[in-house]
């Protein structure tokens, strides 16, 4: 069966899934016929590199580089994200045209019932800046280990005891059908910008799809996720930067929270706004505000245009 649009993913099974519910999302608002969105599978460097955190080798850009090259060929017509693995600076050439309902935007901590749970001295794996960040914050003595690899791998390294407790994504763990984890409240630690959110990108240019994508877009989504993106442009961070925030809808107004620490997490700036969907100004002007106020235990780790 021919299809009417390819969609570039990465293979892994979270992937896979993700890029499953888009063609189904895609093929019941257009009518179409199953199978009518076929789905390409790119492996990215990201894949590759298994054995060092990304952000020493190239942070984000790593998830997305290849099937950026391959949408921008035309050997895609689209591409789908985790918002929160996207940069916040995106190529001119390449347009964020939907995204889907979000989903649960807490970590979920597993081989604990909560963060005060763990024993002192627990190695607990990540390579988030800001998981670190947030767990240093609230409990010092924990030891951070980097971990790498998809979700199953990271809860094989937890179960086989090479931790004693990682953190992961609950809307990860849902799409899989994983019931694994203690949901850890946002405010006890803010989601990454974009957590939860399955955003698909096409080229600019490329009318038709476009037009396709918007279908499906979620405006109340995309409202929150497109502030929080704003707000992490403006701090100008980078894969190193603890940076956590979640943006909630009220009618046509945007309540966002959000805070920036120190990489040991014993230095915290928080704040929040409010302000009209859809303008970017206001999270540029809150993150420009709180690394003003923030010591240099912070700002050294970001850099703002």
């Amino acid at each position: 069966m021919d299809s009417f649009l390819k969609l570039g993913t990465r293979g892994s099974p979270l992937a896979l899934a993700q890029a499953r519910m888009t063609a189904a999302a895609l093929e019941a608002a257009h009518h179409w016929l199953d199978g009518r969105v076929a789905i390409v599978p790119i492996t990215t460097s990201g894949d590759k590199i298994t054995d060092r955190p990304l952000a020493e080798v190239g942070g984000k850009a790593l998830w997305t580089k290849e099937l950026d090259q391959i949408l921008l060929k035309g050997g895609t017509d689209a591409s789908v994200h985790s918002m929160k693995d996207v940069e916040s600076e995106r190529p001119e050439a390449l347009v964020i045209a939907a995204i889907l309902p979000r989903a649960d935007v807490r970590d979920r901590l597993i081989g604990a019932e909560s963060i005060d749970a763990l024993p002192k001295g627990a190695r607990v794996g990540t390579s988030s800046p800001r998981r670190a960040a947030q767990l240093l914050r609230a409990r010092p003595d924990l030891v951070i280990l980097p971990i790498r690899g998809n979700l199953d791998t990271r809860l094989g390294k937890v179960a086989a005891g090479e931790f004693d407790a990682t953190l992961l994504a609950a809307a990860g763990l849902d799409r899989l059908g994983r019931d694994a984890g203690t949901p850890v409240p946002v405010d006890v630690m803010l989601p990454a910008p974009g957590q939860a959110a399955i955003g698909i990108e096409c080229r600019a240019d490329d009318a038709e799809t476009r037009a396709r994508l918007e279908r499906i877009d979620v405006r109340l989504t995309a409202a929150a996720v497109h502030a929080e993106r704003a707000f992490a442009r403006a701090l100008g961070g980078t894969c190193h930067s603890p940076v956590g925030a979640l943006a909630q809808l009220d009618g046509d107004e945007v309540h966002l929270r959000a805070e920036i620490l120190s990489e040991d997490g014993k230095d915290r700036v928080a704040d929040e706004a409010r302000f009209a969907a859809g303008d970017d100004e206001a999270p540029a002007a809150l993150a420009r505000a709180m690394l003003a106020g923030a010591p240099d235990t912070i700002r050294r780790l970001f850099s703002p245009a």
